[in-house]
């Protein structure tokens, strides 16, 4: 998970100055912020401060955040010509500031065993928010668009696809250790419509990164996914990352042992005030989970929450640590 968020103090500090775009844009603020979690919580590896939304400037999507909502665009995407008026991405023109924060932040964690992992959204997820125009709980549009305007869906995606690859791409040969792509609302799929709609496109991301970058991990990340979960095994990845609703043992029988698994502490079991009781339990159900095996993140099973005191956070770390 993104670790730097409004629970930190610190990040209330610059949050004070810059907006989030801002701070991505900046990248001696993104290195403050993308290190403040490995010095305050002790974590074995950063997670580049950045948003999702980032790449799209540089193929001509206009877009806000908006506080409390999220990414609002201005031009949905409508019909055909909408995708096709979509530009081809640069990420040394497009995104400089986040590949200089990677450089930066790579140079102050080369003395250490801390690894980096940078990412992007997935090519449903960004879809979502280009045609919906914001944050949606239903992806009705979404999903007349991809029922209805086949071939529009294949344009859009297939564009966002090749952005996905050069900006992740991009990341690897800026210094970054791991990738991970967030599919974030992909869950709100049927097996077969992720199967038709969304798997090839996936598929393509994985496997070209796995042949242009072998050397470099990959993570692939959905909530609310456990019914697609052998169809996102087959879409790639050496990693899966998993939320709170689907047991480890239970991934484990669909992806087996070849692959690693990410997860899955529930978030709000950090705003517990039963810090040696509750928070301790509920952690080591998660390592009791995995019952030892290898090729497990202990992570939370999405984002840290705004009101997560930092000493939880710490707390958790430290306890993993002592039992790892």
């Amino acid at each position: 998970m993104r670790q730097a968020g409004r629970y930190l103090p610190g990040y209330k500090q610059i949050r004070a100055k810059y907006s989030v775009i801002e701070i991505c844009k900046t990248p001696k603020a993104s290195e403050e912020v993308t290190l403040m979690p490995v010095k305050e919580l002790g974590v074995d590896a950063a997670v580049m401060f950045a948003d999702i939304m980032l790449p799209l400037e540089g193929i001509g999507v206009n877009y806000r955040i908006e506080e409390d909502l999220g990414p609002v665009i201005a031009n949905p995407i409508k019909k055909r010509e909408d995708a096709e008026s979509l530009g081809v991405f640069d990420a040394k023109r497009d995104v400089p500031f986040v590949l200089e924060a990677i450089s930066r932040v790579r140079s102050r964690l080369d003395e250490t065993s801390t690894g980096l992992v940078g990412f992007s959204g997935a090519p449903f997820t960004i879809a979502s928010y280009l045609v919906e125009g914001q944050p949606s709980r239903d992806f009705t549009k979404t999903k007349k668009l991809m029922f209805d305007q086949m071939e529009t869906w294949d344009v859009l995606m297939s564009k966002l696809t090749r952005m996905i690859v050069d900006y992740l791409g991009a990341q690897i040969e800026a210094g970054v250790d791991a990738v991970q792509l967030f599919d974030s609302w992909v869950g709100t799929l049927t097996a077969g419509d992720y199967d038709t709609f969304v798997a090839p496109h996936v598929r393509n991301i994985f496997s070209t990164l796995e042949k242009e970058y072998p050397d470099t991990p990959t993570i692939h990340f959905g909530t609310n996914t456990m019914h697609l979960l052998e169809s996102m095994k087959h879409a790639g990845g050496d990693v899966f990352s998993i939320d709170w609703r689907t047991p480890i043992h239970a991934a484990r029988k669909i992806l087996g042992e070849s692959k690693g698994i990410q997860g899955n502490l529930e978030p709000a079991v950090l705003l517990s005030t039963d810090r040696n009781g509750f928070i301790k339990r509920r952690t080591q159900d998660v390592l009791d989970d995995n019952a030892g095996r290898p090729g497990h993140i202990f992570n939370l099973g999405h984002g840290m929450l705004r009101e997560t005191p930092p000493e939880n956070a710490k707390f958790v770390v430290d306890y993993v640590h002592s039992k790892s």
